[in-house]
């Protein structure tokens, strides 16, 4: 299958799986921060439409937490939309941050556009949550304070990302196994893989 043909069938996926459940166009959102068609674009939309399919797979196996379902589709699309003021070249970002700021870099653009709730996951997904304790451990660039997912929706996107296409193999269309997940996390310590355990049993894997 050709990437344009790939393309083709995610926007008709997309339409397919999310006209009945949104009401605004995460897609123009997006678009007002990247070039439509350029690698930062078609990377980042792909990704996230594989977050959506998944953080919506996951709701629908917890349905006595009664996940916001509308909210999912709509913060998993942007919850990377940060991306692009990080410097990855390799997925055509050219900007001077580095890749663990994309999230509260999201949380900025988010809550300019208005989206308050959106925003918190932004800032929120990246490494399974980050707390003050991490920041000010490992001299993080980022503000001095909890950045966990609290909420139902933001747990369930945090972990559909996770069991996503893993970030360092951004044209994957596959998911890595839990196994290759756990060890990407082991290097940020155990209590990550501990969480990741925590969230897997509460949405029934």
């Amino acid at each position: 299958m050709t990437v344009e043909m790939t393309r083709l069938r995610h926007r008709l996926w997309w339409a397919k799986q999310f006209s009945n459940l949104i009401c605004m166009d995460p897609l123009k959102i997006i678009q007002k921060y990247y070039q439509k068609d350029s690698k930062s674009y078609n990377i980042l939309v792909e990704h996230s439409e594989a977050v959506t399919k998944k953080a919506l797979e996951i709701a629908d196996r917890v349905p006595q937490l009664h996940p916001n379902k509308k909210f999912i589709a709509e913060a998993s699309m942007l919850h990377d939309i940060g991306i692009f003021l990080i410097n990855e070249p390799r997925i055509g970002c050219f900007g001077t941050e580095r890749y663990v700021c994309h999230g509260v870099l999201g949380r900025t653009i988010l809550e300019k556009e208005h989206l308050p709730k959106h925003a918190l996951v932004c800032e929120r997904h990246v490494g399974m949550g980050i707390s003050l304790e991490d920041v000010e451990k490992n001299k993080l660039p980022l503000p001095k304070r909890d950045m966990i997912p609290l909420s139902v929706e933001e747990e369930i996107i945090c972990l559909a990302d996770k069991l996503s296409p893993p970030k360092r193999e951004w044209m994957s269309v596959g998911e890595g196994s839990l196994n290759e997940i756990k060890k990407d996390l082991s290097r940020f310590g155990e209590h990550k893989i501990k969480k990741l355990n925590e969230l897997l049993k509460k949405y029934g894997f």
